[in-house]
This record gives structure tokens, C-alpha cells and sequence, in this order.
């Protein structure tokens, strides 16, 4: 599953893992949730129906001649989900193969790097999708910081972090992998991934076009101060203003790392469910577009 939560904050406390791994923490599992805590939205429980677009994929799977299956992969390693089948490690988001391809012309996410800057209270803030040739290294050095390390895994050489990138530039465009920049400086690592169409669906009642984030704080000067919390509202709103046709922003930080669900709570997101993911017992954190003027 993807990462949800590497290095947010919530008070003074420096966190590591935002997410949902990708996730921003959230990650793939195996199975249904077995989690103690259920649902608070009871209207959750009605949304089992299959987003058109994952429909559409099984269908054009079906009609295909032997042989001749979807090549787009998944996540390798990371925060957050994607994918149709992944495997998460630690709190980061980590997908495996995939093995359904959208169309080469499908966007299914509505252009993410032709979102635009947009204001929040610590400055101007842009997603700019991830160059490999142009940020690898900025990247590498962010995912080899022990408090990232300890929920993303991706530490070591670059062809680590590399590779978590290319999984996710290479394939059908469910998840995207970005870098946070506060007035014109590189500053985090986000990844906005599709949640209907990941892994984390299955344990999860999922609606179509549910989008899922997760985020990492780079430096160390930027941790503990609130900065996450407002850039995970923001982040969440624009995604809303943008993707008319989400609902819900949804993320899946590890229960244990208590300052980054605190710091989802902070940004107007409520602890929907407990999830049991393969390498965590994630906490189902959801911003919805009709309490985002309430919460």
C-alpha cells in the first residue's frame, strides 16, 4: 500500500510519513479489514459499486487475446496505494504489478501537473510532477533521512528511490508522484494516487474517483512548526477544487505515528476506520467535500 504519513506534524512533535504508503501511510492488504474500529460514516457502507474506469479495465481484459494482458506496473515501494495489486511495507505505499492498463489517453487524474500554484497560509504552494533526470537526487536524500527511512523504506542508493519514481511515471497514471514547492523552493514529496482504483479499496467501501495522498516533510526546519497540517488542508481543497468529481481525499497514516494522524485530524480530516494493512494497522483518515467548510 502507499504511505500516508512521513514527516508531518502536529504540534511541536517532528513526524515521518504522511501520506497513505503515498501517500502518502496507506498501503495494500490482503483481505478485508479486521480492525476493531469500524466506520463513523454510516453512509459509507453504501458505496460498494465499481468505478466505471476499473469496469471498463476488467472489460478490455476480458476482450483481450491470450496472452496479451495490461503491462502497466504499480508502485514498487512507498507511501500510499496503486495499482491493482501491491504489496505495502512499513507505513510507505508500495505496489507491486499492476495488471490492468488504462488508455494511454485516459487521465485519471485530471492533470495534476496543470493544477497551478495555490495560496495557503505559509505561502504559495505548487505540486510539480516529479522529474527523475531533474530531482532524483533531492528525492534520494529525503527518503535516507531516518525519521522518512523508518516509514517510506526507500533508503539507499538512488536506483532505490529511482525505481519507486519510475514505477509510478511508467505506468497508467493512477498515481503521481510530485514535489511539494513553497515559494519556489522544493520542500516535500507528495504522491496523489486514484484510492478506488488501488488496493487500499479493498479494505475500505470506496467511491468512484476517491482520491488518496501521501506527503513527507524534506526538512528537518520544516518539521514540528504546523507547516504539514496546513499544506494537507491545502493540498486536500485543491485536489477537491480540481478533481470535480472526487468527493472524498482519503489517507491511511500508521495508528502508531500519533503526530501524523493528529496532523490529518488538524487539516479538517476525520478518522473514518482502523484498516489492517499487510505491514500496518492503518488509521483511515478522510477529508469529505461536504464538511470541508466545517472541519
Amino acid at each position: 500500500m502507499p504511505p500516508t504519513d512521513a514527516s508531518t506534524d502536529a504540534g511541536t512533535a517532528p513526524t515521518t510519513e504522511l501520506g497513505t504508503d503515498t501517500g502518502p501511510c496507506s498501503g495494500p492488504g490482503s483481505g478485508p479489514s479486521s480492525g476493531s474500529g469500524a466506520s463513523t460514516d454510516t453512509e459509507d457502507t453504501l458505496d460498494l459499486r465499481l468505478p466505471d474506469e476499473l469496469i471498463a479495465l476488467f472489460t478490455q481484459e476480458a476482450g483481450a487475446p491470450d496472452g496479451a494482458t495490461g503491462e502497466a506496473t504499480g508502485i514498487a515501494a512507498g507511501d500510499g496505494m496503486a495499482g491493482s495489486t501491491g504489496v505495502v511495507k512499513g507505513g510507505r505505499r508500495g505496489m507491486a504489478e499492476t495488471r490492468f492498463a488504462a488508455p494511454a489517453d485516459d487521465d485519471l487524474l485530471d492533470r495534476v501537473g496543470d493544477w497551478g500554484p495555490t495560496d495557503t497560509p505559509v505561502g504559495v504552494f505548487h505540486l510539480v510532477p516529479v522529474r527523475v533526470e531533474r530531482d532524483l537526487p533531492l528525492v534520494t536524500r529525503w527518503m535516507n533521512d531516518p525519521a522518512v527511512a523508518a516509514f517510506w523504506e526507500l533508503s539507499g542508493p538512488a536506483s532505490v528511490a529511482e525505481e519507486h519514481l519510475r514505477v509510478q511515471l511508467d505506468g497508467d497514471g493512477r498515481s503521481v508522484p510530485c514535489l511539494g514547492v513553497l515559494d519556489g523552493t522544493p520542500m516535500s514529496y507528495w504522491e496523489i494516487y486514484r484510492a478506488d482504483l488501488d488496493l487500499l479499496a479493498r479494505h475500505y467501501p470506496a467511491r468512484p474517483h476517491d482520491t488518496g495522498i501521501h506527503l513527507l516533510i524534506g526538512g528537518v526546519a520544516n518539521r514540528g512548526r504546523g507547516i504539514g497540517s496546513t499544506l494537507l488542508r491545502a493540498v486536500a481543497d485543491h485536489v477537491l477544487d480540481k478533481r470535480r468529481s472526487c468527493t472524498r481525499v482519503v489517507a491511511e497514516p500508521d495508528l502508531r505515528n500519533t503526530p501524523s494522524v493528529a496532523a490529518f485530524l488538524s487539516a479538517g480530516f476525520r478518522l473514518s476506520a482502523e484498516v489492517d494493512l499487510p505491514d500496518k494497522r492503518a488509521a483511515l483518515m478522510v477529508r469529505d467535500r461536504a464538511l470541508r467548510d466545517l472541519l
